[in-house]
């Protein structure tokens, strides 16, 4: 009996740690800035917005960029920003990052440089979303509208999972992947740093896709791939090895 309770207990503090964890899922500041000043940008501040928070500035490093948002300003490049936040209160402002793969090695430096800046990152997840109770979210990914993240799943920093993709159970996502629309990876698949898996890809069981992978529209992998290569087609094959970004 003591053996057993004391394994409900351990059961319990698991349950609780976990929970902990993913307790900075839609806890926003009062204000967000948003570095990405195009289309990602336009997904994400109404989900900031339906959870009480206020998108009150874009910034972005292409010159000429016109704002996303007729009501909100938008600034060009770090210098802007340093400028910017000099007056802000940094206690009261969060930051997400709107930039699509294949950049998510650019979102996981600009959420480091933001943080060291003093300012939180956010954590955000569309209310239409399902994440398991057991499932990891790491700090800065963006999980949209219908997408299911399934048991015991791990997703890492700056992960984007976007509109209706399916991660099964004990998926591992390394920091800055990105799922496009209606991708479906199986169970206990693991995906590198920067991988970047797009729209209506499906990925097999057990696979490893290596960082800086890109697995192209609709393929389907059946083998793993290794690091820095492009899968295309069904059963997905090697097309180019690609670059770091």
């Amino acid at each position: 009996m003591v053996r057993i309770y004391l394994q409900s207990i351990s059961s319990l503090s698991e349950k609780v740690r976990v929970r902990m964890q993913n307790n900075h899922i839609n806890k926003l500041p009062p204000k967000v800035i948003l570095w990405g000043g195009t289309g990602q940008a336009k997904v994400v501040r109404p989900i900031i917005e339906y959870y009480g928070s206020k998108v009150v500035a874009v910034f972005d490093d292409t010159p000429n960029l016109k704002s996303p948002f007729p009501d909100v300003e938008i600034y060009c490049g770090y210098e802007q920003f340093k400028k910017w936040i000099a007056s802000q209160n940094r206690e009261e402002i969060g930051f997400c990052v709107a930039i699509g793969n294949p950049h998510g090695r650019v979102r996981l430096k600009l959420h480091d440089l933001l943080i060291k800046e003093g300012l939180s990152s956010i954590t955000i997840a569309h209310p239409t979303a399902w994440i398991s109770d057991n499932a990891i979210i790491g700090s800065g990914s963006q999980i949209l509208a219908g997408a299911i993240i399934g048991a015991e799943a791990k997703v890492g920093r700056e992960c984007i999972i976007n509109t209706k993709a399916s991660i099964d159970h004990e998926d591992v996502l390394e920091d800055g992947v990105e799922l496009a629309p209606g991708v479906t990876l199986c169970g206990c698949i693991h995906a590198g740093i920067n991988a970047w898996i797009c729209a209506g890809a499906t990925v097999l069981p057990r696979i490893k896709i290596g960082n800086d992978a890109i697995i192209g529209a609709g393929a389907v992998v059946t083998k793993d791939v290794p690091d820095g290569v492009t899968m295309v087609g069904i059963p997905a094959k090697p097309l180019v090895k690609n670059k770091k970004v």
